[in-house]
């Protein structure tokens, strides 16, 4: 297994030719400027020539939401017990981190119980004071701590039954809103279900990953009783949009392997020409595009530690990380254009009451929020429609008309309920936000990994 992965580490990072299977052969994506979002508009079958997809860090609707008018939020919880347990107040930046692995999902989750919140492991910062390891996941951030997620949540969309895909932490997650899924091959048994780990020190996750770092695999049967190195080679939704000369860029913190460096971990992706010019770091970088007068017709937004809502770790910038870009696409050429979907990762460890669906082993997970942002949403709309990442992938797919991943964005409905394309675009109006977009332009690239994300 070792020289597995220095070998195809190698491969990697030389970027050696090799052959690829045919449906993995890459049409060159346009780079430079965009054309102007009339010219792109005819690209699609929609008024989106533009579609933003910004995801944050571990959280659910019963923690970051509660509250919001309409949607489907509680105040409390069930315990091993029997017992209910009071959500309590904790700041977006509370010193605790919630493990969430899969095996973490399963015990939180107790046979659709959804009782076992109490009985998960938790990591406490020293030497800051955290409530009863046993009540830290029944908890919920005070609304205004994170205003700016519920103006946007009640000016545009948001959808109180989006579900995470997969049952497992943020190196799959992110495969599946690439892919659809975090299978190790097309039509394999097997899914990257954890994160990886190394053994050194640094970043890992990806095709850049040091030498000898593994993934654990997930089975149909639910078994994690083999291992990986965590480059893969399966049809990613930036395949689709070359073969249709679409652009698409990826904003991330640093360069290389990483927990949230999604196409890293896509073998062909990684050693494409253009993953140089599509893969961009550091995050910040989009607001400087914008004004510049680019954005791309597909856009992933992943944020750095500090902004990124990732409990232990962030600083609590990220409701105005979020509202900076929303900004700077609302007061740009590209409003008229353009679909934002804000939603997390993962869960987090966080409690929630809704029961999600099990379609497999490893599919789907506890519920985490979405905001819908364009100017064709509907305001003040609450969806209590089923959706899971997969949807998102599908929305891109269905308006760009792009043909499908066949993964889960098969199954998955298109989040159009969200949508009235029959009214006229509504008018941007600004976000407010404790910080602005030049807070972010200054911050220097720390490169540092959530390595503790368990």
């Amino acid at each position: 297994m070792k020289r597995l992965s220095i070998i195809i580490l190698s491969m990697a990072l030389t970027g050696c030719a090799q052959s690829l299977p045919q449906a993995f052969n890459l049409t060159p994506s346009r780079t430079g400027s965009a054309s102007h979002p009339a010219t792109l508009r005819r690209l699609t079958s929609s008024q989106i020539a533009h579609v933003v997809i910004i995801i944050q860090e571990n959280r659910t609707p019963d923690n970051l939401f509660n509250g919001l008018p309409g949607a489907d939020t509680v105040q409390s919880g069930k315990n091993s017990k029997g017992q209910r347990v009071q959500l309590q107040p904790e700041l977006l930046t509370a010193p605790y981190d919630i493990t969430h692995r899969h095996s973490a999902f399963q015990v939180e989750y107790a046979n659709g119980q959804l009782d076992g919140f109490n009985l998960v492991q938790s990591r406490c910062k020293k030497p800051s004071q955290c409530p009863p390891r046993g009540t830290r996941p029944y908890a919920y951030v005070p609304q205004y701590e994170v205003q700016p997620y519920f103006d946007l949540a009640e000016q545009y969309a948001f959808a109180d039954s989006m579900f995470q895909t997969n049952e497992g932490p943020s190196f799959p997650a992110h495969q599946y809103f690439l892919s659809g899924t975090s299978t190790t091959a097309p039509n394999s048994g097997l899914r990257a279900s954890e994160n990886p780990a190394s053994p050194t020190k640094g970043a890992t996750g990806g095709c850049d990953s040091p030498a000898g770092s593994l993934v654990l695999l997930i089975d149909k049967d639910g078994y994690e009783n083999q291992t990986a190195y965590p480059c893969f080679d399966r049809p990613a939704l930036s395949d689709l949009l070359d073969a249709q000369s679409l652009t698409w860029h990826y904003y991330q913190e640093y360069p290389g392997a990483g927990l949230w460096n999604g196409p890293d971990a896509i073998l062909h992706v990684r050693q494409s020409p253009e993953y140089y010019t599509d893969v961009i770091t550091p995050p910040s970088q989009i607001l400087t595009d914008i004004g510049n007068g680019y954005l791309a017709n597909v856009t992933w937004v992943t944020p750095t530690v500090q902004a990124s809502d990732h409990a232990g770790h962030t600083d609590g910038s990220g409701p105005s990380w979020v509202a900076s870009v929303v900004n700077a696409i609302g007061n740009s050429q590209f409003w008229n254009s353009t679909a934002i979907f804000v939603t997390w990762d993962d869960w987090g460890g966080w409690y929630d009451h809704v029961k999600p669906a099990q379609y497999n082993s490893y599919e789907l997970s506890f519920r985490v929020p979405l905001i819908v942002i364009s100017p064709y949403a509907k305001s003040h709309y609450v969806s209590h429609q089923r959706h899971e990442f997969g949807s998102i992938l599908k929305f891109v797919e269905e308006n760009f008309g792009l043909g499908s991943l066949n993964t889960t964005d098969k199954r998955s409905d298109d989040l159009l309920d969200c949508f009235n394309f029959s009214k006229g675009a509504q008018r941007f109006v600004r976000i407010r936000a404790p910080l602005n977009a030049a807070y972010f332009l200054r911050q220097p690239n720390s490169g540092a990994s959530p390595d503790d994300d368990y």
